[in-house]
């Protein structure tokens, strides 16, 4: 992150906590600090972080809007809260993890220590934890949905289908992101 920001010149911003943990990258870079609910500029875009559990130093997420539409922002966060619900409310596009399929976990050659990180409260959300999120939260606008974070050994798209069929009932335009390509381009 801090490599593209030097090179293209664009500020980042971050709380406190992660400026401490990641303070010695960072050199040469615009670094701006916000917090939970505060929100600040970017041109024509306001962005709201909100705060979210996970092994982290103070992590935050964000949800960016043009005041005609809302983009939600969710990776790396290990247990739904009111509070993640409560900002992802009324997004029109949302870029949700699907980290992992719990019965691919447990039986994978990761060392227990590892699973529990990745499946405890401050570690990633599960499959079937994602639906849970995504059946919570107000998708009366929701037209776009990606699905990221999805773990290599511990996951397939079919499964991540397989979940988000479970929760949404009505029309919304569903990709799933892979690590190499990413996602195809998509507009609101």
């Amino acid at each position: 992150m801090f490599r593209l920001a030097r090179r293209y010149r664009v500020p980042v911003w971050l709380s406190h906590g992660t400026w401490e943990a990641v303070q010695d990258d960072a050199s040469g870079v615009d670094v701006r600090f916000c917090r939970d609910a505060e929100t600040f500029s970017v041109g024509d875009l306001q962005i709201t972080p909100y705060t979210v559990p996970h092994d982290a130093r103070e992590p935050l997420q964000y949800v960016a809007t043009d005041g005609r539409s809302k983009l939600g922002v969710l990776t790396d966060i290990g247990r739904v809260t009111p509070h993640v619900i409560a900002s992802l409310a009324g997004c029109d596009a949302l870029l949700l993890e699907f980290n992992h399929d719990s019965d691919m976990l447990a039986k994978s050659a990761y060392p227990a220590s590892l699973k529990s990180r990745i499946a405890g409260p401050l570690g990633h959300l599960s499959n079937a934890h994602a639906a849970d999120l995504l059946d919570a939260i107000d998708k009366s606008r929701l037209k776009k949905l990606v699905a990221a974070h999805l773990s290599k050994k511990n996951n397939t798209p079919g499964l991540v289908s397989t979940a988000i069929d479970r929760v949404i009932r009505r029309e919304v335009e569903v990709q799933i992101a892979c690590q190499e390509q990413g996602f195809e381009w998509t507009t609101c």
